[in-house]
């Protein structure tokens, strides 16, 4: 026991065992770097999984805004290439329109669809459009039913638009 009272030199702790550096009583929990190490790298994986989840979710709204501006410079496209067809008349916000080809692949507006023309349409159909309020043009098939309500309301109400 003479042995171990010269390994440690300098005084002991002479406080309160709460307040003590080390454990001070053999019921103390020991202190082992094993354990500590055990911890830290437990930290460290719980750590580096929490960020690994939150970056994934991070590139995955990264990529849904990537395809959400494709697909709107792709409608503004379209929208552009609409706008430069042939037109002979005032188009008006609300209204569908429908678009045919030429012989030599120049596009024009119409306000007869196909079914109006009878069997025999002047040009290719190429699809019909809504013009909405903001220019832009929105496919027939992709629009919405509820759009026939929205215009009877807008003239109930004197929507002049």
């Amino acid at each position: 026991m003479a042995d171990d009272a010269s390994k440690y030199s300098g005084p002991n702790h002479q406080g309160d065992a709460r307040s003590a550096p080390y454990p001070v009583s053999r019921l103390g929990a020991a202190t082992d770097l094993v354990d500590i190490a055990r911890q830290i790298s437990g930290a460290d994986a719980s750590v580096a999984t929490h960020t690994h989840a939150k970056l994934r979710v991070i590139a995955d709204q990264m990529q849904a805004l990537q395809e959400e501006a494709r697909r709107i410079l792709e409608g503004a496209r379209r929208d552009q290439e609409l706008h430069r067809a042939e037109c002979a008349f005032k188009r008006i916000p609300g209204k569908v329109y429908h678009l045919y080809r030429r012989d030599d692949d120049r596009t024009l507006w119409s306000m007869l669809s196909p079914r109006e023309w009878g069997s025999r349409p002047p040009h290719e159909f190429v699809g019909s459009f809504r013009l909405e309020a903001d220019q832009s043009w929105t496919p027939l098939d992709q629009t919405p039913r509820g759009s026939d309500v929205d215009a009877m309301l807008s003239r109930l109400i004197g929507d002049t638009t």
